[in-house]
């Protein structure tokens, strides 16, 4: 719950039955859901490097490797500490929202069987859509691939699967969950509109197939994290889906 200030009470729990949410709570929490859904950090990220001059493409019209891993994990410290943060600020330990209380080796071991699960599940929806609904297809070639032409560009980019892929992405997804769950509605439609969300943002640059896709990922991961209460094998999992997608790509040249 929000802690007291001004030696006002606490607002009332939301997890007690019979206690009502007050409306300032949920705007609160609608404003930190908004804050940590990668709009206004990237931003910020993005217009950092833009004054420095760095820019997201090159003179010939294709991303910039540095721009991309910059911004990816620009953005990855700088929403882990704003969730940091607001967690602190309303007396919430990080450790028990984000980890819960099961064993970390063992929630990471639990993550790396979920790996190959995680493959089955873009596999078939890709499969599936484009066999019935070929005009999702919009994207021929994912420009991300065109970022891979070196082992060196390779690596950076496993370093930004695991740190911004994997942990940022899966700590953004438990904090804005609990944010759903307990002042916006539920879990379930949390699930939900997180998941629709995730997907959305990769409509563009990667296709239509592939951010539904990403979005039934998104739900998944989600899914484990509410279940077991502890983000360490969606996180192990997420950045192991991630890099076996990089891996083909480390031995190049």
């Amino acid at each position: 719950m929000f802690p007291p200030s001004n030696g006002q009470p606490p607002d009332p729990d939301p997890d007690v039955p019979g206690h009502a949410i007050p409306i300032a709570a949920r705007i609160v929490a609608l404003i930190e859901v908004l804050l940590c859904s990668d709009i206004v950090t990237q931003f910020a990220i993005g217009g950092t490097l833009t004054a420095l001059g760095y820019h997201a493409r090159t003179a010939d019209g294709q991303l910039s490797v540095n721009y991309v891993v910059a911004l990816s994990l620009g953005d990855a410290v700088l929403l882990i500490g704003l969730i940091l943060a607001l967690l602190y600020a309303h007396g919430e330990r990080p450790r028990d929202v984000l980890f819960g209380r099961r064993p970390l080796v063992a929630e990471g071991v639990f993550g790396l069987w979920l790996t190959p699960l995680a493959l089955v599940i873009a596999l078939v929806v890709i499969l599936t859509v484009r066999r019935f609904t070929p005009w999702l297809h919009n994207v021929e070639l994912n420009p991300l691939q065109d970022l891979l032409g070196s082992p060196r560009d390779a690596w950076w980019f496993a370093l930004v699967a695991v740190v911004a892929g994997g942990v940022r992405e899966e700590i953004q997804r438990a904090f804005l969950l609990r944010r759903f769950e307990r002042w916006l509605g539920g879990a379930a439609f949390g699930l939900v509109v997180t998941s629709i969300a995730f997907g959305a943002g990769h409509f563009d640059l990667q296709g239509v197939d592939a951010g539904i896709a990403t979005g039934l990922l998104g739900a998944f991961w989600g899914l484990v994290y509410l279940r077991r209460r502890s983000a360490v094998a969606p996180m192990v999992s997420h950045a192991g889906f991630d890099l076996l997608q990089i891996v083909p790509f480390l031995g190049l040249r």
